[in-house]
């Protein structure tokens, strides 16, 4: 148990926003605030997770923090970077402050503006979060390694296109139930299982519907000691918040065993004292559909190479035993780099409220989130539980 709950939430709608990264960061901090019922005067601390990596010309966005309300002026504010995991890592930041004594209530805010630029540069951003010492894999961009890994999963245990495909279906059908999401689309399985001209390969055997979106967003919450959390209208505690980070290399490591997220996932159940059973749901970093399928054999839904059976016996769909992406996943909802672990974060906490509209799973109680960084190097899984006030 860490003691440590959110007790209030902020977010935008993702997609291709006429906001620039202030604006947002604003947006959200003031809706997290307000819906938390703190006053801004008593926020001890504020840290920001934001990749950047050249998306945009804020080099000290965490400062952008301070421009919501003028009671935050002179509050400590840090940016925390850590590739597609910024988000998560500012969390952890943001809770360690807590448990230092250094802080009471603190505030963090995940945030990326990417739509202004090119799909071109935004993949050759994205790109510097792999390996840069290795001439082979720094000219490999992040759909060609995911690509890689659906080849190499074919040889290995056979094609796990079909699967891939559902999985799409699966997350745009969520999508439809969060007005937050970028992408309010359904499609069929057989227009994520073909390739045609609506839906190219990008990187072989990766089509288009495989791919998770270029997005802005921001998203925002209010952390503070499970004991003070009871001064507070809702709140959602962390039962454990476990990161693991793995060498960036791939070829120092079997990416198909996913062991990053595998021994984060073990970690975190075990700390929290629970099992995969008593597991309401789960938000997961699908930024290609073959990284939600691995992600369903590193958390035990299937054994290695059978992660396919958690959609055959419905298992991940809305109405299964444990939804995966109920918020429609990065692929549907989006993926501002930065925004994506806050936003998980903050999504599971209204989930866990009763605040997730149309999303809710009913008598959600436990919810689990993995956000992970690179090609699975750093891994960060929480368990959130409902905190009876």
């Amino acid at each position: 148990m860490t003691g440590i709950s959110i007790v209030g939430s902020g977010h935008t709608k993702f997609g291709r926003l006429d906001q620039n990264l202030e604006e947002m960061i604003v947006e959200v901090v003031r809706e997290a605030v307000e819906e938390a019922g703190v006053e801004p005067a008593d926020i001890d601390a504020v840290f920001l997770g934001h990749f950047n990596s050249g998306l945009v010309d804020d080099g000290f966005a965490s400062s952008l923090i301070h421009q919501a309300y003028p009671e935050l002026r002179f509050t400590p504010g840090v940016r925390v970077e850590n590739a597609c995991a910024s988000g998560s890592a500012a969390i952890h930041a943001g809770m360690n402050s807590i448990l230092a004594g250094k802080s009471k209530i603190v505030l963090v805010v995940g945030a990326e503006k990417m739509t202004h630029r090119s799909t071109e540069d935004v993949t050759r951003s994205l790109a510097g979060a792999g390996y840069q010492n290795d001439e082979k894999e720094k000219k490999l961009s992040f759909p060609q390694v995911f690509g890689l890994a659906a080849e190499e999963y074919t040889r290995r245990y056979g094609s796990p296109l079909d699967a891939m495909a559902r999985i799409s279906v699966k997350n745009h059908s969520h999508a439809m139930k969060n007005p937050l999401a970028h992408m309010h689309k359904e499609f069929t399985f057989e227009q994520t299982s073909q390739v045609t001209n609506k839906n190219p390969e990008i990187a072989p055997p990766l089509r288009l519907t495989d791919c998770s979106l270029v997005t802005d967003g921001a998203a925002a919450v209010v952390l503070t000691s499970e004991e003070n959390a009871e001064n507070f209208r809702n709140a959602a505690r962390f039962r454990s918040a476990v990161h693991v980070s793995d060498l960036i290399p791939m070829s120092a490591r079997d990416f198909l065993a996913f062991e990053g997220p595998d021994r984060a996932f073990r970690m975190a159940l075990s700390q929290a004292g629970v099992s995969l059973d008593d597991i309401d749901f789960a938000e997961v970093h699908d930024c290609f559909t073959i990284a939600e399928l691995l992600t369903y054999e590193a958390m035990g839904l299937a054994p290695k190479g059978q992660g396919s059976r958690a959609l055959e016996d419905g298992t991940v769909f809305a109405d299964g035993t444990l939804p995966v992406n109920l918020s429609g996943g990065l692929k549907a909802k989006g993926h501002p780099v930065g925004a994506t672990g806050v936003s998980m974060h903050a999504i599971s906490y209204r989930q866990l409220t009763g605040q997730a509209g149309e999303m809710q799973k009913p008598e959600a109680r436990l919810g689990l989130v993995f956000n992970m960084g690179g090609s699975a190097v750093a891994n960060y899984v929480s368990v959130l539980e409902t905190q009876k006030m």
